[in-house]
């Protein structure tokens, strides 16, 4: 690095040190050394995207990984992370069983061919040896208000599901609600528009492959997700969010999820296929302000022709979840750039017909030495409580 910027430096001081008048060097030769000039600025500025020379900001609503490819002027841009976990399972029946597991590894690729045209990418390995392809958009940037992206896209569904880098969320796994209720990671294939309507106000609205409904447990829609593989596409889905950011450091948020999952293979009684339409709606909140940090978010699912599926698949979940957390490391050291913060979470899933809650109560700690770097660790507790429903 150090010798381009000197070779860069060198041309510079050869140009100006040029004659004006009376010179061998012609304009073509001054046009020539300010192209070198020009290519050594943008090689430097591509090799600073390799090597992570960037900032860690979050762009598009993704994560600051998934990023990096949109702040280049041009060219190639590599990131990515890895979560590993190490987990002790406690149970009442004494069955218990340690786990260590390299959970994840990520990598991002991305090409910016130019100031309208961008492609990004995400790869997963899964487990140390399941490979998994996570995303793959391709973005035509026409206007601030309006943008197009198409390929195997995020879901806009939530916080988590765009934002799963785990320097981002609290806890060594993401929250329950956004795993299993709202079923993080999910992307399917399609094509849509997002964009700013004004400085604090963002949207995206996607048509989608539609969700496999054959596949819904009595957890809900996970097993659903087709990731883009072989995809039956005979039903899709609108999917749509807003993201509003009234004052610094206050961010609200909604999105909804509508179409049909039936697929052509759910059946009704006299053999006709159902459509198994599906609904999600969700708002959200978060708040950070000199170390606090306050999270909660709130989904109603509902399928149509549950009882056709089997597995005991709910025709109705309602979720909820709040978290807050606090910064504790200015207290100890004034003016550190370290993060360390304990939190604790609530959530709760009513599956509608189930009889029965599902309760998470979760507290641990976040240390982060720098910022793309954290070091968690968190105790869970998992409770259900029978609910008795009314008979009719």
């Amino acid at each position: 690095m150090f010798n381009r910027l000197l070779t860069t430096t060198l041309v510079l001081m050869s140009l100006l040190v040029l004659p004006v008048a009376g010179s061998a060097a012609t304009m073509a030769e001054l046009e020539r050394r300010l192209d070198i000039v020009s290519q050594e600025l943008q090689s430097l500025k591509n090799e600073s995207a390799v090597t992570g020379e960037m900032d860690y900001s979050s762009t598009f609503g993704l994560g600051p990984a998934a990023s990096k490819v949109y702040k280049l002027n041009r060219g190639l841009s590599i990131g990515g992370y890895g979560e590993g976990h190490f987990s002790n399972l406690v149970s009442d029946k004494d069955s218990s069983s340690d786990t260590a597991d390299m959970l994840r590894a990520i990598l991002y690729v991305g090409y910016k061919f130019s100031d309208r045209i961008v492609l990004n990418t995400e790869f997963e390995i899964e487990h140390a040896n399941e490979i998994y392809t996570e995303m793959v958009t391709l973005d035509f940037l026409l206007h601030e208000a309006i943008n197009l992206r198409t390929g195997l896209l995020p879901a806009p569904m939530g916080i988590t599901n765009e934002l799963h880098e785990p320097t981002l969320f609290h806890g060594n796994k993401r929250p329950y609600v956004e795993s299993e209720v709202i079923p993080s990671t999910w992307r399917e294939m399609g094509a849509g528009a997002f964009g700013k309507l004004s400085d604090k106000l963002e949207y995206k609205l996607y048509v989608m492959n539609g969700l496999q409904g054959a596949d819904f447990t009595s957890k809900g829609l996970r097993g659903g997700r087709q990731k883009g593989s072989k995809a039956k596409a005979d039903d899709w889905a609108l999917v749509g969010s807003l993201a509003y950011e009234p004052v610094l450091g206050l961010n609200l948020g909604g999105s909804f999820y509508l179409g049909d999952s039936g697929q052509q293979e759910v059946l009704a009684a006299n053999c006709s296929e159902a459509d198994v339409f599906t609904e999600i709606y969700e708002i959200h909140g978060q708040y950070k302000a000199q170390g606090l940090e306050l999270k909660a978010l709130g989904t109603i699912v509902q399928i149509d022709d549950n009882e056709l599926i089997g597995a005991n698949v709910p025709e109705e979940i309602v979720a909820w979840y709040g978290e807050v957390a606090y910064d504790v490391m200015p207290l100890f050291a004034r003016g550190t750039t370290q993060y360390l913060a304990p939190f604790y979470r609530y959530e709760n899933i009513d599956y509608q017909g189930n009889n029965e809650d599902l309760n998470l109560y979760n507290v641990g700690i976040s240390y982060k030495p720098i910022p793309n770097v954290v070091l968690k660790a968190d105790y869970r507790i998992s409770i259900k409580t029978p609910v008795p429903r009314p008979t009719s």
